[in-house]
């Protein structure tokens, strides 16, 4: 009766967000608490699924900590995290076959640029060469030879904005079990393209880039591919191996990888150019906004907090505000000084605060208002399409002029309208809403605003990708560098022979990297 290990360690992080995220920042679960995510939209929950329905599978849960994207992460805080999760590792590999491991790809520490590379590794160092090894990824992970060099196969998210988290836990899933009980010559086939996207064509639904991921489902679909997938990595995670990446991997036949890899990349490399952001000044967009009927939307993907940013940027609010925008504002912002000051002065008071720059001052200058406390909360709320929790801290709903701002004290992801929800405010029922996120799911607010403006102002995740100041990743690397070139070449990562672990089932892994 196989045995299967399952392990979780979710981040994404903005380098260019100036605060240190925290071991606090992550919610953890040990044991069995991790069939909590068993009904949830999470690739542990897709994972699950298909274990549950696997005969004679025995699912052993371990360990998970996922974070909402933040800062850089403490030099303490990865060390207490990372000790944990490979201690859960160590005293749960008793008789176990397989081992799945769910991964976001962009997390980078302080002191270790390569987090997932080195829980990987301690997962190897741990269990030996014998020991089929399955992760899943987000398509805005960063894959690194270190990791590739401990795995048997790997999933990939195929949709943005994100709604396949479960199906590609599940596929992680079936590949595991496939690979334990079918042995097989496994190759996967990377090839690295040196280009930093952005924008709207990377929605896959509507996106050039979405064509791209389409035949990557196709040949896992159709069999000429065990996994397939197109990674884009984060842009602002700043790490030595960020890029855009393809990745293909097949059983028995590595030249058939290689090919489709370098195809993938080739096809890819010339969409570079629409794959970027398209921003409107501040101003523009107001001057716009107040001809328009409305509602109207400002995407503040500057300051996305579900790509690391800090989520007191005040850019926007200080805009409409220079403007004269007297239209109904509905906005959002991470400022726990001024969450505490309402709390303190309760439902109905009057309060002078600041909003914005209390994380990010070099970026923000704190804006003074004169704010009617409307409404208090605990800041709990659940993602819309994963039903995940968050937890912003004590929040409060503050209105000056025309506009209602929800303060939160901790940043959570923003990429639905959960914490407006949460506080009992409808985004129909506003003139003007801001969102901090670059995307959201087409019926959250495309579907019935007049226009979303692609705000252009500062922030940690800004699309404008050449203002960021990028020190550690790569160069050349467009948009960065001018004039980078790109002969798309597969780098093959073969499988060692097969190998028998203790109880009976055959498997491979591939151990090392062939050259081009």
């Amino acid at each position: 009766m196989p045995r299967i290990l399952i392990v979780e360690c979710m981040q994404e992080i903005s380098s260019f967000n100036p605060l240190l995220s925290g071991y606090d920042h992550f919610s953890v679960q040990r044991g069995e608490e991790l069939y909590r995510q068993a009904s949830l939209n999470s690739a542990v929950g897709g994972a699950l699924a298909v274990f549950r329905t696997a005969p004679g599978v025995t699912t052993v849960p371990a360990y998970s900590a996922r974070a909402g994207s933040a800062g850089l992460l403490s030099a303490t805080g990865w060390q207490r995290l990372s000790d944990e999760f490979v201690v859960a590792v160590h005293d749960n590999l008793e008789n176990i076959d397989g081992i799945y491991v769910s991964l976001h790809g962009a997390m980078g520490a302080e002191g270790e640029l390569d987090p997932e590379g080195f829980l990987l590794t301690e997962i190897r160092r741990l269990t030996g060469p014998q020991m089929p090894i399955v992760i899943s990824l987000d398509l805005h992970g960063i894959l690194t030879d270190r990791m590739l060099r401990q795995i048997d196969g790997l999933t990939i998210y195929h949709t943005y904005p994100h709604v396949d988290f479960a199906d590609t836990g599940a596929r992680a899933a079936r590949l595991l079990l496939r690979l334990m009980t079918q042995p097989t010559d496994v190759a996967i086939a990377r090839v690295v393209i040196p280009a930093l996207v952005r924008g709207d064509e990377l929605i896959t639904k509507s996106g050039c880039y979405g064509d791209l991921i389409r035949d990557c489902q196709r040949i896992e679909r159709d069999g000429t591919a065990l996994a397939a997938g197109i990674m884009i990595g984060n842009p602002f995670t700043d790490v030595p191996e960020l890029c855009s990446q393809v990745i293909v991997m097949t059983e028995g036949d590595a030249a058939r990888a290689r090919q489709a890899a370098v195809r993938l990349a080739e096809e890819f490399w010339p969409q570079r150019f629409r794959m970027q952001g398209k921003l409107i000044s501040i101003e523009r967009a107001i001057a716009q906004a107040r001809t328009m009927a409305g509602p109207v939307l400002f995407t503040d993907a500057a300051d996305a907090t579900s790509s690391g940013a800090s989520g007191d940027s005040n850019a926007i609010l200080q805009g409409l505000r220079a403007g004269g925008y007297d239209k109904l504002v509905l906005a959002q912002i991470v400022d726990p000084r001024s969450a505490a000051a309402a709390h303190a002065a309760g439902v109905g008071a009057t309060i002078e605060v600041t909003l914005g720059g209390c994380h990010d001052p070099g970026r923000f200058t704190p804006m003074p208002v004169r704010a009617r406390v409307r409404l208090l909360s605990d800041g709990q709320a659940r993602l819309e399409t994963m039903r995940a929790a968050l937890d912003a801290g004590r929040t409060a709903v503050l209105t000056y002029d025309t506009v209602t701002v929800v303060v939160l004290s901790r940043s959570v992801s923003l990429f639905d309208r959960a914490m407006y929800y949460a506080v009992g405010l409808n985004p129909r029922d506003f003139d003007l809403i801001v969102v901090k996120s670059p995307h959201t799911e087409y019926h959250m607010y495309d579907e019935w605003v007049e226009k979303n403006f692609n705000i252009d102002v500062p922030g940690a995740t800004s699309a404008n990708i050449r203002m960021l100041g990028h020190t550690i990743c790569a160069r050349p690397m467009y948009p960065l560098d001018e004039g980078v070139g790109f002969t798309p070449v597969a780098t093959l990562y073969r499988p060692a022979p097969a190998a028998t672990c203790a109880s009976g089932i055959t498997f491979t892994r591939p151990p090392a990297r062939e050259s081009p």
